[in-house]
């Protein structure tokens, strides 16, 4: 009889440990967050910012697969998929949401007020009317801008065309980012007496056209942070090169595409931040604490070949700096 009691006490406890090793186990994967990344379409600096938050999630410990579940999404340019996708997020309970690009940022806070939204790739937060307060954020959102270095870009311009003498700008009037610099890259140009003409588009579609009468008229092009240009600029490349004239872009994967050269905001870096920043609020810190950041200045980036094949010298002093800090296409 004492052996059947010490047999049945020990199946008990030996079932009793098992619940409660099972449960810890749930319980414990219940604890592991999910993301949501929310990326506007594809495009050569957005799978670069897109590759950099990931990097800097795990270097605030938090390991795709392993220690957070990461929920990707594109939207292919598609305005009704990033609402569904927003409303994916929201229907999933997802711990953190990050919208890489103005439009994905917006679909998102469209979906919540109390889920953390970081910003990754935002020109201008507050004229998105995503923040209102970028040192104190009010609500549920902050995040990393990549405002563009403007004036050492356009500075960048008159001295590699000391000669210039009409500038051109070609953007697209709905994309926010693109409008915001815009004017802020027009007042430049007043206060430096340039002469600026601008040209708009409303689709890749009307790219090839608008370019062509833009490159008719002006000496160089500047492209400020367009996702819709970017992800057409062999077609402005293709027109600039047949036209003899340079575009200078706001982003440096837009220089490697044929641009010529800029300062730009290293988009992967970019990335990093976006990355880091959602980790740290994952681990507990309130967006209220969480200042919205900007990357002051730009690493250079330079297109030897590009230069050379519209004859534009390209000074020694300024390929040694984008050799050491920045990057060099040749």
């Amino acid at each position: 009889m004492k052996r059947l009691i010490t047999f049945v006490t020990a199946i008990i406890l030996f079932l009793g440990f098992a619940f409660f090793q099972g449960n810890s186990e749930k319980t414990t994967k219940a604890k592991i967050p999910t993301v949501g990344i929310l990326q506007l379409m594809n495009q050569p600096a957005l799978e670069q910012i897109q590759k950099g938050v990931i990097s800097g999630l795990k270097r605030e410990g938090y390991v795709k697969g392993k220690t957070v579940k990461i929920d990707y999404q594109n939207a292919q340019g598609n305005q009704s998929n990033l609402k569904t996708m927003s409303e994916r997020f929201a229907n999933e309970n997802a711990d953190l949401m990050i919208g890489i690009t103005t439009p994905s940022s917006q679909a998102l806070a469209d979906v919540t007020q109390k889920t953390p939204i970081v910003l990754g790739a935002v020109t201008d937060p507050k004229g998105a009317r995503l923040v209102k307060n970028e040192q104190q954020p009010e609500a549920n959102i902050t995040g990393v801008s990549d405002q563009a270095p403007l004036k050492e870009q356009l500075d960048l311009i008159l001295k590699l065309m000391p000669n210039l003498k009409t500038l051109g700008i070609i953007y697209t009037s709905s994309d926010n980012s693109a409008v915001t610099q815009y004017k802020l890259f027009k007042k430049l140009c007043q206060q430096e007496n340039v002469t600026l003409k601008a040209y708009s588009i409303s689709n890749s579609n009307d790219l090839n056209q608008v370019s062509q009468t833009m490159l008719q008229k002006v000496d160089a092009a500047y492209v400020p942070t367009d996702n819709t240009i970017a992800g057409a600029m062999q077609t402005l490349v293709k027109n600039a090169n047949n036209s003899n004239v340079p575009v200078f872009p706001a982003v440096d994967s837009m220089v490697k595409q044929g641009g010529v050269a800029t300062y730009s905001v290293n988009q992967y870096k970019l990335g990093v931040m976006t990355g880091k920043m959602a980790g740290r609020l994952l681990k507990g810190q309130k967006v209220k604490d969480t200042p919205v950041e900007y990357v002051k200045h730009g690493d250079l980036t330079i297109n030897l070949k590009q230069a050379k094949k519209l004859g534009i010298h390209i000074p020694e002093s300024l390929i040694q700096k984008a050799q050491k800090k920045g990057e060099l296409f040749k």
